[in-house]
């Protein structure tokens, strides 16, 4: 089978891309602007890609083409389809009747936490023997790729609630029909396609009703959003995992201790965080429907790497270590800088990129000044995208926070403010203008200056 992706470098897409041809198919696409990380692994694994949506570079001999869900009416490709009748679906449609349809699904959803949870239960069940497949929306340390076949049934999906295409606004995970269902957490987010958190809560309450009574869904009981979409009706088995009720199935203490069944069993995770442990306790739970001991599972998190752009350590100089991490949410930067405030012996600065859509339009305005509150320092930029007033949240945040004209203003400001023992975490969706890098190389470039002059001196 021939199949075209529009959209493919997106990391959901390339995922596809991967399946589709480790399938057999043969496999192309485009992009806006084809970029990697996800561009040179589907090069490097002979899917062609095409740079922009131009409409002569589309192939008409297609048997389908899968439309991603960041193209819209008016783009060229997808106009000539239309034009043409060519047969055409979403990603999650055609992953689940192309790959999921005979597998046992693991699903992990929920608002925070959705990659590093589905990283973990891959990797606890490949460490395990297992040969499952995945699909990730990230990149994890203990795997080279973000999608895999795998030849065992089973097969775990980041779940994400994001809709499915321009034609289809159901969420990707109404597609996915889980055997096993983790439900991390419920927030409101994705402002740009929901109105409210009641509209959010009908959309998992949705995937619960794709469920058999058979199936397991594995749910933080904490969460009183998941509580409310389990009561409009669950036909399913649930087991619940708690930080604050010790009589949970599994109870999770302050001292990363997993209990169950009157056994405690303690966590070693290469990264801190409750919320670490938390995404650890489900993906546990979640591998043990799947056959998997809790003690062999505990054994695999000892091992466990970590996710890309999830509190990722990037560089350390001179004593200042620089973190990339992906928090773009009030509640996620705030259990972040909380994780890495107990992980440091000087300062903690943050710098954080307001690019989401849901940011921009000032819903969670309120809460981000908040959320700055175990950090010494936050850096913020200039945008006139905002809907809302950025200088009032500074002058009320639960911190020190400056708002600097662009990019360049924050990297000359941390030259002369960072000294050994600092961190430095940069958190953004996005690639936030390669901040990362450019800091790195000023950085080194700034010792290389003071090592010259010194020697200068000697002379």
């Amino acid at each position: 089978m021939k199949i075209y992706l529009l959209g493919i470098c997106g990391t959901f897409m390339a995922g596809l891309a991967q399946l589709a041809r480790e399938s057999g198919h043969l496999v192309g696409g485009s992009d806006a602007n084809v970029y990697p990380p996800m561009s040179t692994q589907l090069e490097r694994i002979g899917i062609e890609l095409d740079n922009g949506y131009d409409a002569d570079t589309l192939p008409e001999d297609c048997d389908i083409y899968v439309v991603g869900n960041a193209i819209s009416r008016g783009n060229p490709q997808f106009e000539k389809i239309l034009e043409r009748g060519l047969p055409y679906t979403s990603g999650p449609q055609w992953l689940y009747e192309s790959i999921l349809r005979k597998r046992w699904v693991l699903a992990v959803a929920g608002t925070h936490g959705k990659t590093t949870t589905s990283s973990m239960l891959a990797w606890i069940l490949e460490d395990a023997g297992l040969d499952p497949g995945y699909l990730i929306g990230g990149v994890s340390r203990n795997f080279k790729q973000t999608a895999k076949l795998g030849s065992d049934p089973f097969f775990v999906i980041e779940a994400d609630e994001y809709d499915s295409a321009l034609f289809d606004k159901r969420s990707k995970f109404i597609h996915y029909h889980p055997r096993t269902l983790v439900l991390n957490n419920l927030e409101f987010d994705h402002a740009d396609i929901f109105d409210d958190l009641d509209a959010i809560k009908r959309q998992f309450h949705h995937l619960v009703r794709t469920l058999p009574a058979s199936a397991l869904i594995i749910v933080n009981q904490d969460d009183e959003a998941l509580q409310d979409v389990l009561q409009m009706g669950c036909w399913s088995e649930q087991t619940g995992f708690s930080a604050r009720d010790p009589g949970a199935d599994f109870f999770l203490d302050d001292a990363s201790r997993l209990h169950h069944a009157d056994r405690s069993y303690p966590l070693h995770l290469s990264q801190p965080g409750q919320f670490n442990a938390q995404n650890a306790s489900a993906a546990i739970i979640a591998a043990r429907h799947a056959g998997v001991t809790i003690d062999i599972a505990i054994e695999a998190m000892s091992r466990f790497a970590g996710v890309k752009r999830r509190q990722e350590i990037i560089a350390e100089i001179d004593g200042v270590r620089i973190i990339d991490d992906f928090a773009h949410h009030p509640t996620a930067v705030g259990l972040t800088l909380n994780a890495l405030k107990g992980a440091t012996s000087g300062r903690l600065i943050a710098v954080l990129d307001i690019r989401s859509n849901t940011m921009k339009m000032g819903i969670h305005g309120d809460q981000l000044g908040a959320s700055f509150a175990p950090a010494d320092l936050v850096l913020l930029c200039e945008n006139t995208n905002l809907q809302w007033d950025l200088a009032k949240m500074a002058a009320s945040a639960a911190t020190i926070v400056e708002i600097k004209k662009d990019t360049q203003q924050i990297i000359d400001l941390l030259l002369h403010t960072v000294h050994q023992g600092d961190q430095v975490v940069i958190m953004s969706n996005g690639g936030f203008e390669n901040i990362h890098q450019r800091l790195i190389a000023a950085l080194q470039n700034q010792i290389r200056v003071c090592l010259k002059n010194l020697e200068d001196q000697q002379k």
